[in-house]
């Protein structure tokens, strides 16, 4: 099944991307921090949603236009006082078919399932604007996720189909951990 084969064979991208995210987290002191950081996804976000936008249709995915997007990630930044002029370039994944853009897909939504744990780091640090993208879908998060998750898996009919949407969820974890550079500790 793929949604338990992708989740393994993305682990190592996932932590890598992860343990970036939380460095970078960690260095937030206030709204304009936060900000910048958000500007990095929703850099990424963006440029995926358009690769994968002529695949994730209503067809597909009933709930697609009730799912998180960048929008929200550019309506927390505006809150936070910044914008979202003179982002960053990134590169993503080439994404040609509907295995593709799941897979790419997969990286998006589970992004939203780790939203609550980012949003009480941020209140740590006094930060509690700007939040509407990593509170997910609230009460309906899991509800959400396995609807994603089913449609996933009932695309991918075959080995082959599974390794297509995994190879790209796994170039959307590099690439979207590239977007955030080198991190060095001392």
């Amino acid at each position: 099944m793929l949604s338990t084969n992708i989740k393994e064979a993305t682990k190592a991208a996932h932590q890598e991307l992860e343990k970036k995210v939380i460095f970078k987290l960690k260095a937030i002191r206030n709204n304009t921090d936060y900000a910048e950081l958000l500007k990095h996804f929703y850099a990424y976000f963006k440029a995926v949603e358009a690769a994968i936008a002529p695949y994730i249709t209503t067809d597909l995915l009933p709930d697609h236009s009730e799912r998180r997007n960048s929008e929200y990630l550019k309506k927390d930044i505006e809150e936070l006082g910044g914008n979202v002029h003179e982002l960053s370039d990134v590169k993503i994944p080439e994404i040609s078919n509907t295995l593709q853009a799941l897979g790419a897909m997969y990286v998006m939504e589970g992004s939203i399932m780790g939203g609550p744990i980012i949003v009480q780091m941020l209140a740590k640090y006094g930060v509690n604007d700007g939040v509407s993208f990593f509170s997910g879908y609230g009460e309906s998060t899991g509800t959400m996720w396995t609807k994603f998750v089913g449609v996933m898996n009932e695309e991918a009919k075959n080995e082959t189909d599974e390794l297509l949407a995994i190879k790209v969820a796994n170039e959307t974890f590099e690439r979207f951990s590239d977007v955030f550079g080198e991190i060095t500790t001392a």
